[in-house]
């Protein structure tokens, strides 16, 4: 890998879309009550939409899912529960919020462990969708449709490295 991957959205641009994604989800008819991202990925835009979502008048509670999907490696394998929804779940209107809808695996186990807890409602935010043909769950609101390539930054990583850059490249 490159020192300097290419860059597919900027921080300015991500910022920019986080908003709109914020509007469009607070002028839904149904309005979350509560967040939850999906570690680890998910953690950078999770934070920025939340705070999006609250300047929009939709104050959330968070509470946190971890699944791990890849690992060290840069291809999905099975994935494992590292932290499960919890009891507060039970009625609320849920919003799972993941950084990439590749397969749609993780967001689809998300859903079914967040319905098995007694969601009253869950709808799902990603903030990149690859637009896979075999994807298997798929998200209501996308911040940016892209292709099958694999992204770092805002929160993804290349086997634990650069999550923390402030921009999306590719690999």
């Amino acid at each position: 890998m490159t020192d300097r991957p290419e860059i597919l959205f900027s921080s300015e641009e991500i910022a920019a879309r986080v908003s709109e994604l914020a509007r469009e989800i607070a002028g839904a008819p149904q309005r979350p009550d509560i967040a939850m991202p999906i570690l680890v990925g998910g953690f950078v835009f999770a934070a920025d939409l939340v705070r999006a979502l609250s300047k929009e008048g939709v104050d959330l509670a968070v509470e946190m899912l971890w699944l791990r999907s890849y690992g060290d490696k840069r291809v999905a394998s099975a994935i494992s529960m590292i932290a499960g929804p919890s009891d507060q779940i039970a009625g609320r209107h849920v919003l799972v919020i993941d950084g990439v809808l590749d397969a749609g695996r993780t967001i689809k186990k998300a859903v079914s462990l967040i319905e098995a807890a007694g969601a009253a409602s869950v709808r799902v935010v990603a903030l990149l969708d690859k637009q896979r043909a075999d994807r298997v769950a798929q998200a209501d609101h996308v911040g940016f449709q892209i292709g099958d390539d694999f992204v770092i930054g805002y929160g993804m990583d290349d086997a634990g490295a650069h999550r923390s850059l402030p921009y999306i490249g590719k690999v």
